[in-house]
């Protein structure tokens, strides 16, 4: 094979062709982990607003471990 004028022998294009195939999986690894982390960033910002809901009831007027 020749690649930008130089003759490359199997072994350099198994090597070229296993770090590009190693280059695509960590780009997808590091896709999965930022949509995992813009996931997670956005349940955490629900909850702070489901658990800081001025219309919910206050700590000190739950009773029992459901608030009943």
């Amino acid at each position: 094979m020749n690649l930008f004028g130089q003759t490359l022998a199997p072994e350099q294009v198994f090597g070229l062709v296993f770090t590009l195939m190693a280059l695509v999986l960590w780009g997808m690894a590091l896709r999965d982990t930022v949509q995992w982390k813009r996931w997670f960033r956005g349940w955490e910002a629900d909850r702070k607003t489901r658990t800081s809901d001025p219309r919910a009831t206050k700590e000190s007027e739950r009773k029992g471990p459901w608030g009943q």
